[in-house]
């Protein structure tokens, strides 16, 4: 069995409040894109797991991966379900990673690949997990991986685990995605966040022209970052140049991305930089 997991884009990201647990209430919203990873899972003849992994290296330990971290959430149920002699905390089978979407980008390519992780094993073991129950298991992997289990645009709230389903549909606009290679520090940039509630719900200004987005819908994100970047700054102004509609960076960086009428030449205009459109 055979997967793609996307990348997701934040159309603005406000930081509210800081919670009791150290974690932070946001208001943001998710909108699925393109850009995908593979992720190839089949069942283990020997009874045994194996991971590995292609393209981007990731760095730290496998062990975090969150692939593995869904495989071994899993196991009690896989195991209460197949009744096979359990060799180790992890399920009976091989798993291949292939990376395309960049770590640290805000893009929250490993939050979709646990994720899907989790709806493979839902199927490939028959679990018979309401999407409920696994956004439930996704929560617990990371706070933006339950959205990639409907995996549909929404507005997310609290850890941004949360969803509430938009009100009208998104702009229909083609994305330009921008990563400048830099890795942003998501606890740094929070700690350079004055949590506040805006007045307007992002609900409310995403229903408003595309092209009164520039002045209302906002990341809290990008202060901190293009103070401390400010090539990351140059590259969303470039894509205003470019022709786009609206530009922003994605969670707490370094993509950007511009939602254009037209595509102009993405590669073209950033050619020492990892680039992607929707067509």
């Amino acid at each position: 069995m055979i997967v793609f997991p996307n990348a997701k884009i934040n159309l603005g990201l406000r930081v509210v409040a800081r919670r009791t647990d150290g974690f932070h209430n946001i208001e943001t919203v998710f909108v699925p894109v393109k850009l995908c990873d593979a992720l190839e899972v089949i069942a283990s003849h020997d009874g045994t797991f194996h991971f590995d992994q292609t393209g981007l290296a990731i760095p730290g330990d496998p062990s975090n991966n969150l692939c593995i971290r869904a495989c071994r959430l899993l196991q009690p149920l896989i195991f209460e379900k197949t009744r096979e002699t359990a060799l180790s905390d992890l399920p009976p089978v091989r798993v291949h990673l292939h990376k395309v979407i960049p770590m640290g980008a805000g893009l929250g390519g490993g939050s979709s690949d646990g994720a899907w992780m989790l709806k493979l094993l839902n199927e490939l073991f028959n679990l018979e997990l309401s999407a409920y129950q696994l956004r439930g298991f996704a929560s617990r992997l990371g706070s933006d991986c339950a959205f990639f289990i409907d995996n549909k645009p929404v507005v997310a709230f609290e850890k941004g685990d949360h969803f509430l389903p938009l009100q009208q549909p998104l702009p229909d606009l083609e994305v330009a995605l921008v990563f400048p290679g830099i890795h942003c520090d998501t606890a740094e940039a929070y700690r350079s966040i004055v949590p506040h509630q805006p007045p307007i719900s992002l609900q409310t200004l995403i229903q408003q022209p595309v092209d009164t987005w520039r002045k209302t819908v906002f990341n809290d994100f990008e202060k901190p970052v293009f103070n401390l970047h400010p090539k990351i700054a140059g590259l969303k102004e470039q894509l205003y140049q470019a022709g786009a509609v609206y530009a922003s960076l994605t969670g707490s960086g370094s993509a950007v991305y511009g939602l254009f009428e037209e595509l102009p030449d993405i590669q073209t205009l950033f050619p020492e930089y990892q680039s992607w459109c929707s067509k």
